[in-house]
């Protein structure tokens, strides 16, 4: 918002002085070197109207000019450094067991999974979010965007069967890995989200930890379901290897807080500054200053006043 100011404003109590010298200063002798200055603080008795005008105005604005009017805006200069976060959800056939969510018992786990990925997409507002969908094959559901609408869109178009029954969860985190490999992001993440255990996939654990370690990636794991579904030891080894947590979420309401949870831990950073930027005026009431007192000049000289 803009704000108009003096940086000078006691200045403009000179024109109290100009005032009470019209009405009180009487005219002694004429100037050596400017000879109309006496005109400027004497009466005005008998003088043209168009005089009385110019002077006047020409006095005011020198003094406004002095006084130094400014514009002052402020406005907030965000800089947002965001996250370019992978969501790796698990597809395979077990996601289609109920009863994960009490309030909905008829409702699937994929299902509540969808539900709870899609508002925590739209609680990022400024990352990048990507997502990788596994089961005997991992694949690329999305890429890294911005675009939550396009993104919650691409979560609600999921199904189960889509690749596959099995588990793959190791090739899930290469292709998640790969994804973040090009990124120039200060902070990168990663979310498994499975409840299985890995019997499908191509690459052998000890690579794919390897991996994790070599990269500064950070990883969360999440197991739903009871502890027996999935392999609790092996995403603690996992969420070890990238310096992240593991999580194990038994109903609906615990998957819930647990990206609420990584929500709050990953805080995208703001750096607001505050800038204020002045615009100086002077340059007008100067120029207009400096105008009346040349016409003011040049009409009293033409008149012979």
């Amino acid at each position: 918002m803009s704000q108009f100011s003096f940086e000078y404003p006691l200045l403009l109590l000179l024109l109290l002085l100009f005032i009470a010298c019209s009405k009180w200063c009487k005219e002694r002798s004429r100037a050596i070197f400017f000879p109309h200055v006496n005109t400027l603080i004497s009466k005005d008795t008998g003088k043209s109207s168009v005089l009385t005008w110019l002077k006047w105005v020409g006095i005011v604005s020198a003094i406004v000019a002095l006084a130094s009017p400014i514009l002052t805006k402020n406005y907030v200069n965000s800089k947002k450094e965001g996250r370019d976060i992978v969501l790796v959800i698990d597809s395979s056939d077990s996601m289609r067991q109920m009863g994960f969510d009490p309030k909905d018992p008829y409702k699937n786990k994929f299902d509540v999974v969808k539900e709870v990925v899609g508002d925590f997409i739209k609680k990022r507002k400024n990352d990048r979010i990507a997502m990788v969908t596994f089961a005997d094959v991992a694949f690329i559901a999305s890429p890294l965007t911005f675009e939550k609408e396009f993104l919650s869109n691409i979560t609600e178009m999921q199904q189960l069967g889509m690749a596959g029954k099995r588990t793959a969860i190791n090739d899930a985190l290469v292709q998640a890995y790969n994804l973040l490999s090009k990124s120039k992001a200060k902070s990168k993440i990663v979310i498994l989200l499975t409840d299985g255990r890995d019997n499908v996939s191509k690459i052998p654990l000890p690579d794919v930890k390897h991996m994790i370690e070599k990269r500064d990636i950070k990883l969360y794991t999440i197991g739903i379901g009871g502890a027996r579904d999935y392999d609790g030891k092996y995403l603690r080894e996992l969420a070890k290897a990238g310096k992240g947590q593991a999580y194990a979420a038994r109903s609906a309401a615990m998957l819930s807080n647990i990206y609420d949870e990584i929500n709050k831990l990953e805080v995208t950073v703001l750096d607001d500054k505050k800038i204020v930027a002045h615009t100086y005026l002077y340059i007008y009431p100067l120029f207009l200053a400096i105008f009346s007192l040349l016409l003011f000049i040049y009409y009293r000289n033409s008149k012979g006043v």
